[in-house]
């Protein structure tokens, strides 16, 4: 087939994205969407295109590639702190200054998904301090909630202030052929340091343009068949099948009496360790007691120590089975 021309994806699937959109009330022209190997990849390479003097600001816990890729290039990070408190949907201080801000929602871990009015507040935050918001969407097929938000873009203002990226590995299982978008409007213009008004879109292209070759093109076509009415009907009912995973494990932590956030726009349950113990504890207690895994909170996080993220991207009767034995093990 060639090299892609443009690197940023055939027009077939940009077209068949920008149909998907529509279905939310937002309209994107082609050249505003990019297609790329996974939202992992864009997550950790934008930052490319931004000085390391840029002050990142993070909501803790967090995806750990926003943190490291970040860390990498030396920038200093500020956190927002999501917890028990604000049900760990993070809220901007406005004393605290950010140029950058990643916000993924639903999110990944806490299963905490903002609404319309706080990424307006979001939004409205990043407009005040010249700040651009990387919007991690990649789990958007899974909200139930009419006013939770599938794009940012649904929110008045966020086109001149952030871009945003999806997987297709938690939409449609693509975690090992890897296909993803990155949405980069054309309104988003800055001010780079020697004062001349640079279009994010066009310095994104360019570091595209010498960095990647654009994904295959028997993969895009794959990624096109999601868009269509069958695929979309198959998808959804594979997404049907993980939810009703995560009421199963939601209704067992009902059973124990365990807090927790996610299940519902989520894959994810984010519990509260029982019996005050630290996530790794937690972890060690299930590993060696049931032969239960899950991910220790420490790992994203400060925030997260002391909770415990549960997943329903599994198998039904070894879902069932696992919650079977956390019942029998922590109603003792």
């Amino acid at each position: 087939k060639g090299y892609e021309d443009s690197g940023t994806g055939y027009d077939f699937l940009k077209k068949a994205i920008a149909g998907y959109y529509k279905k939310f009330g937002v309209s994107l022209e082609l050249d505003e969407i990019r297609v790329n190997d996974g939202a992992k990849s864009d997550c950790g390479n934008i930052v490319d295109i931004f000085g390391d003097d840029n002050i990142v600001l993070i909501t803790d816990p967090a995806y750990p590639v926003y943190v490291d890729s970040n860390k990498m290039n030396g920038r200093t990070i500020i956190y927002a702190d999501s917890n028990e408190e604000n049900g760990f949907a993070a809220m901007p201080d406005p004393a605290v200054h950010a140029d950058l801000i990643y916000l993924c929602s639903p999110n990944n871990p806490t299963g905490s998904a903002y609404t319309r009015d706080q990424l307006k507040e979001w939004i409205d935050y990043a407009k005040k301090n010249q700040a651009i918001i990387i919007f991690d969407a990649a789990y958007e097929a899974f909200i139930t909630d009419p006013d939770v938000p599938h794009s940012i873009y649904e929110i008045d203002g966020a086109k001149d202030c952030a871009i945003e990226m999806c997987s297709l590995s938690k939409t449609a299982g693509f975690t090992g052929m890897r296909c993803g978008y990155t949405i980069v409007p054309q309104a988003l213009h800055v001010i780079a340091s020697d004062g001349t008004d640079v279009s994010i879109a066009q310095i994104w292209g360019r570091r595209q343009g010498s960095k990647f070759n654009g994904v295959s093109y028997p993969v895009q076509c794959a990624a096109a068949a999601v868009f269509t009415d069958e695929g979309l009907k198959q998808i959804h009912k594979n997404i049907a099948y993980y939810q009703e995973n995560a009421a199963i494990i939601a209704k067992t932590m009902d059973e124990l009496g365990i807090q927790y956030t996610g299940g519902k726009n989520s894959p994810y349950i984010w519990l509260k360790c029982p019996n005050q113990m630290s996530s790794w504890e937690f972890f060690d207690y299930l590993l060696h007691q049931i032969a239960v895994v899950g991910t220790p909170g420490e790992g994203f996080g400060k925030n997260g120590e002391g909770w415990f993220r549960l997943t329903a991207f599994g198998d039904r009767d070894k879902t069932i089975e696992a919650m079977q034995r956390m019942k029998q093990l922590l109603q003792k």
